[in-house]
Order: C-alpha cells, then sequence, then structure tokens
C-alpha cells in the first residue's frame, strides 16, 4: 500500500510515455506531477517539496544532468531515479556520482519500476522506527523525541528540521538551503531564522555551549554529525 500523499515530479518530454507514466503512477496511489522540460521541473521544485523525482535525461532544454547537478548544488536532496534510453555505463556512473539514488533504462516493466519507486522511498523515509544518536533517541513513527530517556518538546518544524539533519548526515549546508528544503515557498523566515532553530535544537538536544551534533560551518552554515 502505498503511503498517503507521496508526491513524485515527473519530467519526461515523450508526451505518449509522461501521460502512460503519470496515469499508471496515479493508479498506485501517488500523486504525480507532470513535467515535459527542464525548465518547468526546476520551476516546481521551487514551488513544492516532492518525496521523489522521476528524471529523464534527453529534454529539449536543460539535459537530466544538469538539473541535477543543480538541484544538489542548491542543497536540494530529493531522491532521483533516472529513466532513460541511454543504458552507456558511463552515463550510469555519472548520473550516480552526481546525486541520483538509482538508474532505469527504457524500455522498462511497470512492475519493476514500482520496485524501485518503493525502495526509494523506503530508504529515504526509513522503515526505520528508531534513530539514535548520542544520547537522543527519534522515534519516527511517533514523531517523538527522547534525551536520557526523558520526552523533549519540540514544534512540528523543530522536528522536521532535525529529520533533515539525521538524514543527510556530515554534509554542509548553506542557511539559504536549510530554507528552501524546510520552509514553504512565500515563507517569510529568513537565514537569521535558520539561526534561531539551530540555537533551540542544540539547547533541546545537543550541548549548546559545546555543540557535538549541530557543527557551524563557518561562511556557509551548518552540518550534522552523529
Amino acid at each position: 500500500m502505498v503511503e498517503k500523499d507521496i508526491q513524485i515530479l515527473l519530467v519526461e518530454d515523450e508526451p505518449s510515455l509522461l501521460a502512460g507514466l503519470l496515469l499508471n503512477l496515479q493508479l498506485e496511489g501517488y500523486k504525480v506531477t507532470a513535467a515535459p522540460n527542464g525548465q518547468l521541473a526546476l520551476s516546481q521544485l521551487k514551488k513544492q517539496k516532492f518525496d521523489l523525482i522521476i528524471l529523464d535525461l534527453m529534454l529539449p532544454d536543460l539535459n537530466g544532468m544538469e538539473i541535477l547537478t543543480k538541484i544538489r548544488e542548491k542543497g536540494n536532496f530529493t531522491p532521483v531515479l533516472i529513466l532513460s534510453a541511454m543504458d552507456e555505463v558511463e552515463t550510469k556512473v555519472e548520473g550516480l556520482t552526481l546525486g541520483a539514488d538509482d538508474y532505469m533504462t527504457k524500455p522498462f516493466e511497470l512492475k519493476e519500476l514500482y520496485a524501485r519507486v518503493h525502495a526509494i522511498l523506503r530508504r529515504h523515509n526509513g522503515d526505520i522506527r528508531v534513530i539514535s544518536f548520542g544520547d537522543v533517541k527519534v522515534f519516527t513513527e511517533e514523531r517523538r523525541v527522547e534525551k536520557n530517556g526523558k520526552t523533549v518538546h519540540l514544534t512540528p518544524l523543530e522536528y522536521d528540521l532535525l529529520v533533515f539533519f539525521i538524514k543527510n548526515p556530515n554534509r554542509a549546508f548553506s542557511r539559504e538551503a536549510i530554507l528552501d528544503n524546510n520552509w514553504p515557498p512565500g515563507s517569510d523566515a529568513t537565514v537569521r531564522t535558520v539561526d534561531n532553530f539551530i540555537v533551540t535544537l542544540r539547547k533541546k538536544v545537543d550541548d549548546h555551549r559545546r555543540p557535538r551534533h549541530f557543527i557551524t560551518v563557518r561562511g556557509l552554515g551548518y552540518r550534522f554529525t552523529s
């Protein structure tokens, strides 16, 4: 069964394939946004968050590798499944090196596509019920956090920001990238807002005097280490 409200961005320029994938993924229970070219895909990514991007490489404007590079450079680590007729080993290696989570070649079987989509979402969203770091435990199904066995009260956004960092360990994020990945488009939050949230998380789940987990990256932003 598909988890409710899984959002997929489908980037594909071949009309019949786009229509077929759109219909079949929707029938599987996914919410799908179609983008027939690279510029529209980038525009959609600015407007909303997605749980998965299915990305063709041969597009009429930007190619898929350029799109993948741009979104990763902006600190967007939404899972990406490349779906392409290009089956050369070098191309597959390039895509995975640039940050794709999987690579499928056309033609393909729908059952395999569904299985790969499910596997990527399972890895990213986690079937892990409890995530631990230091003396902190995060119970993902209950959206509950404990430190030294005592419940830590986090706001929904504080919790989401904590999980964002946990899922992206040891990666340095600019304040702007943190904003883009955790606050909705049009929010009046600023880089100072990010700083304030980090201070709060340090107080609640870290040591705000000598942080061990939320590390300041001078001139850039922050990274999380377990």
